[in-house]
């Protein structure tokens, strides 16, 4: 009975929301986390929202009431040292702190947005071509909360290769959205970032969300939700190099981050649904390497 009436819960919530124009609320948080704070103010609000969503202040790069905006403090970097990029060498690490909301294999163009609900590889890259590039890979999904750092990096060393912006939806991407919204992760904005690795190609998808006033990219002037409301893609004649680790992006408050991978080049390295994760951590290997080391 009380999972009935969750679930009713949870329905009539996103019924409500999807009468909500979520594209102006989203401008109104955004506009509002980039006002500056009395600076008397900002240490005590930045504390108060730390404990409310369980953000751990000890790895706060500088003094808190050195943030003047809250965005400033919401996309913060972190303390040398408070994450260590695994070194190890024919591996992809995870490019964001959050929780593995699924992963699996690419089936028939389809991917598992969560326990009876799939959406199409097609519909999250905007591209029929990359979809078939793509085809047969493998995918992972990593939701970031608000306590979480929220800049993305990218999983292996190599290029990037160009980058898609699809404009979209601002639908929450917390578990009762992805239970109760079709195609969720194909309805949102999101920016997607075409990576070349040693590891084979790899598709990062950045997800915005409800409150998500712009996703910034670290590589390209790209400002997504603020720009051209029509999707807009960018190949790169000259390939840009990356470091495994190296920033690709940041979010405001909380999203998801969809990683695909070609397929055949990859396998996970004990990933685990549920579990929290934290950027740099191995998160899968490459088959080659794996094959050369049992020859």
């Amino acid at each position: 009975m009380k999972e009935k009436l969750q679930a009713l819960r949870e329905r009539l919530v996103i019924d409500v929301l999807r009468l909500t124009p979520k594209g102006a609320l989203s401008h109104v948080i955004g506009w509002g986390a980039r006002r500056k704070l009395p600076k008397i103010l900002r240490a005590p609000l930045y504390r108060g929202f730390a404990r409310q969503v369980g953000a751990n202040l000890d790895e706060v790069e500088r003094p808190l009431a050195e943030y003047a905006r809250f965005n400033d403090f919401f996309t913060r970097n972190l303390v040398p040292g408070a994450r260590s990029i695994s070194a190890t060498p024919g591996i992809a690490v995870m490019p964001c702190d959050g929780r593995v909301a699924e992963f699996g294999d690419v089936v028939d163009g389809r991917m598992i947005q969560c326990k009876g609900r799939d959406y199409s590889l097609r519909g999250l890259l905007g591209d029929d071509d990359m979809a078939l590039g793509f085809a047969g890979g493998r995918f992972a999904t990593i939701y970031l909360s608000p306590k979480d750092y929220h800049r993305v990096h990218s999983p292996a060393e190599g290029t990037i290769t160009g980058w898609h912006h699809l404009p979209g939806a601002f639908y929450p991407v917390n578990p009762a959205a992805v239970k109760h919204v079709a195609g969720l992760f194909t309805v949102n904005e999101r920016i997607v970032t075409y990576l070349d690795t040693p590891l084979g190609a790899c598709a990062l998808v950045m997800v915005a969300a409800t409150g998500v006033g712009h996703m910034t990219m670290a590589y390209d002037a790209v400002e997504t939700h603020r720009q051209r409301r029509k999707p807009y893609r960018v190949r790169y004649d000259a390939p840009r190099p990356i470091e495994r680790g190296g920033e690709l992006g940041a979010f405001n408050l909380g999203s998801t981050v969809v990683m695909v991978w070609q397929r055949g080049r990859i396998e996970w390295t004990g990933l685990r649904q549920g579990e929290m994760v934290r950027l740099g951590q191995p998160m899968a290997r490459a088959l080659a390497a794996r094959s050369g080391a049992a020859a």
